[in-house]
């Protein structure tokens, strides 16, 4: 038996962080080919341990008005969605957020307005559910990891609170701050990223009409792990842009920090547009596998550039030089 070591291993015989993230998926594949026998062990561990599946109308009704946004593309079964997410404040594992972020506590819940705005004044999320109309927008949604998902998001153009806070000729950027509940997120305990988690977009960006804040999936409002009660959707940029739990949103004349570029700027730019022309420092992003609908032993596909939005928001990018503001 021949055993390489670490330095004669190619970065393509490495377990792909998605395949391992997705071992669940992958025993249940191997059973069906006959490959279970020698997998029993196993696969009798990982039962021990799985997540539990959270079915479709245990949560409040949010529906919204279907929009000729949405993409036609098959919908990720409601199970994937609320079941694999990357929430780091609840666990750094896929299925972490969906067994500890129960405890999040939603309710009061505030967003403060602030920097360079003429209406500073905090909204509260019940009157920032009415503050404009709700729509179902389907969204494909790219994760920087290698995996994406469709998801048929509820709520309603960012456009509609930059309106009502009034920003000033100074406001350039928008930067987003996620609520930090240290008695409910495990994860703050981790020395992962510094908290709180912070994005931002800028300007046009944030008034572009696919940019939403979303409320809720699948016609119900947000299960926690996804980012309830009130997140950023942003569909044209991997997943990590389009940030969760939001209690402040701050108008800005500079570009604001992001959690990622913080920790890691070599790997992760302030614009983080899907882009499979730009590799990842450690992995390729030319290619994607679809939870819930790409099997194990299926080929990837092909990643679109701007996740397939590029006929609305190339515009956003004339000029610049996409493989340097990545």
């Amino acid at each position: 038996m021949l055993i390489k070591k670490p330095s004669d291993v190619l970065p393509s015989e490495i377990t792909p962080r998605e395949w391992y993230a997705r071992r669940r998926e992958f025993l249940r594949q191997a059973a069906a080919l006959g490959l279970a026998g020698t997998m029993l062990p196993a696969a009798r561990a990982l039962a021990q341990t799985a997540s539990p599946i959270i079915e479709p109308g245990k949560l409040a009704k949010l529906p919204g008005k279907p929009s000729p946004l949405s993409a036609a593309d098959k919908r990720t079964p409601y199970k994937d969605v609320v079941t694999y997410n990357n929430y780091y404040e609840f666990g750094t594992d896929k299925s972490q957020p969906a067994e500890n972020a129960h405890k999040l506590k939603t309710r009061p819940w505030s967003v403060a307005i602030d920097g360079e705005v003429k209406n500073k004044k905090p909204i509260d999320i019940e009157d920032l559910l009415k503050l404009a109309p709700m729509e179902e927008r389907v969204y494909r949604m790219r994760c920087v990891e290698g995996w994406s998902m469709v998801i048929p998001w509820v709520g309603f153009p960012l456009s509609e609170l930059i309106k009502r806070a009034e920003p000033t000729s100074k406001a350039k950027f928008i930067g987003f701050s996620t609520a930090t509940q240290p008695d409910t997120m495990i994860g703050l305990r981790l020395p992962v990223l510094e908290w709180p988690y912070v994005e931002g977009l800028r300007m046009d960006e944030a008034m572009h009409p696919l940019t939403i804040l979303g409320f809720g999936l699948y016609g119900e409002v947000l299960p926690s792990q996804n980012g309830a009660p009130v997140r950023l959707v942003v569909p044209w940029k991997y997943g990590f842009k389009s940030i969760k739990s939001i209690n402040r949103i701050t108008f800005l004349e500079q570009i604001p920090k992001t959690s990622w570029n913080i920790a890691a700027a070599q790997e992760y730019g302030f614009y983080s547009n899907v882009n499979p022309s730009v590799d990842h420092p450690r992995w390729s992003q030319a290619t994607e596998r679809r939870i819930g609908e790409d099997g194990f032993f299926q080929p990837k596909r092909k990643t679109l550039m701007f996740n397939g939005y590029a006929d609305q928001v190339a515009k956003l990018y004339t000029g610049m030089v996409l493989k340097k503001f990545y």
